[in-house]
């Protein structure tokens, strides 16, 4: 058996089915992780989540910030505010009631203890623990599996707070979760966010870091895969694979085998 770690598929539905097509995935005994944003800017969103949909328990995916999206418009909040939204067809679906059920039950940090390893869309707070990540993330699952999920919604939008207290209660607790596991890239060592930044590292203001580069994270000793930074690239190393390899932006969709021997996997997205 193979564990794949795939990154953000985007509504890119051909590529990924041309991905697993080179994987020779076999799904009676491999497994897919899904780093979220199964959905949005890409051109097939509703044969993507149909299709996920259908491995079951084959696949397990985490929710990223353009699958949080599209829950939002559903519920009418919000709307396809930017001219790259890809949400129409679906939607319009006969079936989209029963996707966006799924889809809001699905987790936002997904552990294996087998692998060692953690999957989030975004990143990890460098103050929690994995075991207070999976505590964080299920806060927020909770809400959004309740009957009265859509009023949580509106809520999640926004940048305040930036920084990290465990006393924060409430709407700014359960954004700020969300922010870190969905939306997070720039962070500074005092554990603020910066979530305005979008390219390269190299290219953020003086005193910002990744958050996967601050000292003395208490999620160290763990293997983190996550995706939503195309800018980044690939990254393999023995605790950290990002695998947003900007599949919507023309360029690569990306596996890496999680177990057994290291094995990367691209398929070109350039035909689009």
């Amino acid at each position: 058996m193979s564990v794949y770690a795939i990154g953000d598929i985007q509504g890119c539905y051909d590529p990924f089915r041309r991905l697993l097509d080179k994987l020779a995935f076999d799904s009676d005994k491999d497994r897919l992780w899904l780093t979220g944003d199964l959905v949005n800017r890409g051109p097939e969103s509703l044969k993507t989540l149909r299709f996920v949909r259908s491995l079951g328990d084959r696949a397990v995916t985490v929710l990223g910030n353009h699958d949080l999206h599209l829950l939002a418009v559903a519920n009418g909040v919000g709307d396809l505010h930017d001219r790259r939204d890809s949400l129409a067809e679906l939607l319009d679906a006969e079936d989209c009631a029963d996707l966006i059920d799924w889809l809001r039950r699905r987790p936002l940090a997904h552990f294996s203890e087998k692998l060692n390893t953690l999957m989030v869309h975004a990143g990890v707070h460098p103050r929690w623990t994995v075991k207070k990540t999976l505590a964080r993330a299920a806060e927020v699952e909770a809400v959004l599996q309740s009957e009265d999920y859509a009023d949580l919604l509106p809520r999640l939008y926004g940048n305040s707070p930036a920084r990290w207290s465990g006393k924060l209660g409430g709407n700014k607790r359960l954004r700020f979760i969300v922010n870190c596991l969905t939306r997070m890239r720039m962070i500074d060592r005092d554990g603020r966010l910066d979530l305005t930044h979008k390219g390269p590292p190299d290219n953020s203001r003086s005193g910002l870091l990744p958050w996967f580069d601050i000292p003395d994270a208490r999620w160290l000793g763990t293997r983190i895969v996550f995706g939503h930074w195309s800018a980044l690239g690939l990254i393999v190393k023995p605790d950290l694979i990002g695998v947003d390899t900007g599949c919507v932006w023309q360029r690569e969709l990306t596996a890496v085998r999680l177990n057994g021997r290291p094995r990367v996997v691209q398929i070109e997205c350039r035909q689009q």
